[in-house]
């Protein structure tokens, strides 16, 4: 029983990867389009994410991140807020705000501090085979970009597209005090007026090992691949970098709720 659910897991996981990898490889090809590759950067990414439960429908999102070059210098903070609907066990629509700032830092920064203010709309299907958990996660961001080389911030559209796969390995549903497995890949595409170098924006490959340390504390540990796009239609570059996670779900519903609630 065990075999199999895993096997799909990791060869997903690889999929994941080498299709980035092989994205990355394309781009450096001589054909037309396929562009010149950029030197791959390193960076770590520190995460600190919350979903509270308030009551039976709603609860509230908070999300702090980190980004730093290998050198440990600041590349990029982001700070997320926002409101979740719960309308069932495996659907969950979200709205909120983002702010991003930038730092001058490696082969894809900016020349100097850079914000970003972002509106985002957010669906959540949650699905399960097995012990494998499946999220697949659809997010709309309306975003408000200072560009290095304009006076005013640019007006941008975005969407997001996220398959997530998680597989506990102490038991079939995660447990306190179990480790998981956890293999995502994420679609970033840019749509309407000011898109300059064609609809791809970014891909995300993510692999890591995650530890259950109580109901509501889960700590990741992997990798992150992105594909960017940060200079033109044909100017791909790479970023690796090492993802470290807190996870944080608090429950505040009264106990007679979550006697009859469904496990999420």
């Amino acid at each position: 029983m065990l075999a199999r659910p895993t096997s799909l897991l990791f060869a997903t996981l690889a999929l994941l990867i080498t299709g980035t990898e092989q994205a990355w490889a394309q781009s450096a090809g001589s054909g037309p389009g396929l562009g010149q590759p950029r030197r791959a950067g390193t960076a770590t990414w520190l995460a600190l994410t919350s979903d509270t439960r308030l009551a039976d429908h709603w609860g509230a999102h908070a999300e702090v991140q980190g980004r730093r070059t290998s050198g440990g210098a600041a590349r990029q903070n982001l700070l997320r807020l926002g409101i979740n609907y719960h309308a069932s066990a495996a659907l969950v629509f979200s709205a909120g705000y983002a702010h991003v700032l930038t730092f001058p830092s490696g082969d894809f920064s900016a020349v100097t501090q850079l914000p970003e203010h972002r509106v985002y709309e957010q669906l959540q299907l949650h699905d399960s085979h097995g012990r494998l958990q499946l999220l697949h996660r659809y997010r709309l961001e309306q975003r408000w970009v200072q560009l290095a080389d304009q006076p005013a911030p640019v007006y941008l559209n975005r969407i997001r597209y996220q398959l997530r796969l998680t597989y506990p390995l102490s038991a079939p549903t995660l447990q306190p005090g179990g480790a998981y497995l956890v293999a995502a890949d994420e679609l970033f595409l840019g749509f309407g007026a000011n898109v300059q170098h064609g609809i791809f924006d970014q891909n995300r490959a993510y692999a890591a090992v995650g530890y259950q340390i109580s109901k509501a504390l889960a700590l990741e540990a992997g990798y992150l691949n992105q594909l960017l796009q940060p200079y033109s239609a044909t100017d791909f570059g790479s970023m690796h970098s090492v993802q470290i996670g807190l996870t944080f779900n608090p429950e505040f519903r009264p106990t007679g709720t979550l006697a009859s609630a469904q496990p999420q």
